[in-house]
């Protein structure tokens, strides 16, 4: 794996992100907050989720003492959750931009939320947090569709690289 190779894969974050987002602006606000049965409770909270675990890493990528755990701060609007979702997957784009091959093999030392302390290479960590990324996409595929909203289309990565 090289530095080409993740800048592809926030390039397709990217995308697919705006994509997702793109949907949420259309439904209601009542599509946004219904109660829904996934890993998290609505659309809202699944999209804050996203958002959080975007903007944690890249705070512990730039090495922030204790980053931001946005679930459990953030009270924006939908169209607040919205900007801030495009703004961290840009700026984790950014972040890779400036980092080298070699890296991508550096240790990261970084604490969870529960304070354990982990020790893990660069590359598995951003495997991670776009793999995340579109773990948690593909349920608001489904809770998008729970509420009614049809106008979903491929978020494929395969699809994103033959644009």
């Amino acid at each position: 794996m090289n530095k080409n190779y993740f800048l592809e894969l926030a390039e397709y974050n990217i995308w697919a992100n705006q994509t997702v987002s793109g949907w949420v602006e259309q439904i209601s606000e009542e599509q946004w907050t219904m109660p829904l049965v996934s890993s998290f409770n609505s659309v809202q909270e699944t999209v804050l989720h996203i958002i959080s675990a975007e903007n944690i890493w890249l705070g512990r990528f730039n090495h922030v003492e204790n980053p931001e755990w946005l679930q459990a701060t953030f009270k924006g609007t939908k169209e607040a959750h919205i900007i801030k979702w495009k703004s961290v997957s840009q700026d984790l784009k950014l972040f890779i931009a400036t980092i080298t091959d070699e890296e991508l093999q550096t240790l990261l030392q970084f604490k969870r939320l529960n304070g354990q302390v982990y020790i893990t290479p660069l590359y598995q960590l951003l495997a991670h947090v776009f793999n995340h990324s579109t773990y948690h996409r593909g349920q608001l595929v489904t809770l998008l569709r729970q509420t009614g909203f049809t106008g979903i289309s491929t978020i494929d990565l395969l699809y994103f690289q033959r644009l």
